[in-house]
């Protein structure tokens, strides 16, 4: 029983469509559809201006054409960003969408913050770290933000705490999530020293609890499944 669904793009394949959204998405994830955040991926673009995924989403995706926006979840703030960064704003910091991330984090100096968008900065996974949204990161980090999540490669991997150079640093890094693993299917993936959880072969999904000064996660793989990834985390 959720708060918060997030879904991480590329939430209906192969294109994003409207009937593809009813025939696919209504009857499974879409029952969750009241309480979702999505962010927009690539794959949603493969309909021109990913038009059915802001018909589908409505409101909850953000303004057509620009697809990023915040909400507050008790205590933490959430952001959710597009990483499509030519059919977005832009994703360099003197962007539209890099300046208004960082007035969007000015305004809530206070709060522990989670962002979202669908392309990861990091990943051994298929398709490899994602160089575009590096100035995400880099705003997110200066802001003192705790968690990143991303889809786009097919599996599930939990970075340690980085700086925007990919530095280890524990004390105020942003620890990145890959959560690719929503049951299309799996890319093969290898392992870096920053990597602290992978899994390349389980469908599931991460439950996170946002608690006033700190976060738990727990990996929750499908029926049947064994592999799981669990641990607990201060905001800075």
């Amino acid at each position: 029983h959720p708060d918060v669904a997030l879904p991480l793009g590329d939430s209906q394949y192969e294109d994003g469509t409207a009937e593809g959204y009813a025939r696919s998405y209504a009857p499974s994830w879409g029952r969750l559809l009241s309480i979702s955040r999505p962010a927009v991926g690539n794959h949603e673009y493969l309909t021109s201006h990913a038009s059915a995924y802001f018909d589908y989403f409505g409101a909850a995706a953000g303004e057509r054409d620009k697809g990023y926006y915040s909400f507050n979840a008790d205590s933490w703030h959430l952001i959710s960003l597009n990483s499509n960064c030519s059919q977005a704003d832009g994703c360099k910091a003197d962007s539209p969408q890099g300046r208004w991330l960082a007035a969007d984090l000015a305004a809530h100096p206070t709060q522990c913050v989670l962002a979202y968008f669908h392309h990861p900065r990091w990943s051994h996974g298929e398709h490899g770290d994602n160089d575009g949204v590096a100035p995400f990161i880099s705003t997110l980090y200066a802001a003192g933000a705790e968690v990143v999540l991303s889809g786009h490669d097919h599996d599930y991997e939990r970075f340690t705490p980085l700086t925007p150079d990919g530095a280890p640093d524990p004390a105020r890094g942003v620890r990145q999530f890959v959560v690719g693993s929503g049951g299309r299917n799996h890319y093969r993936t290898t392992t870096g020293a920053t990597t602290e959880g992978m899994n390349a072969d389980t469908f599931g999904v991460l439950q996170l609890t946002l608690r006033p000064g700190a976060y738990d996660w727990r990996f929750v793989p499908e029926a049947g499944g064994s592999y799981t990834d669990s641990g607990s985390a201060n905001c800075h």
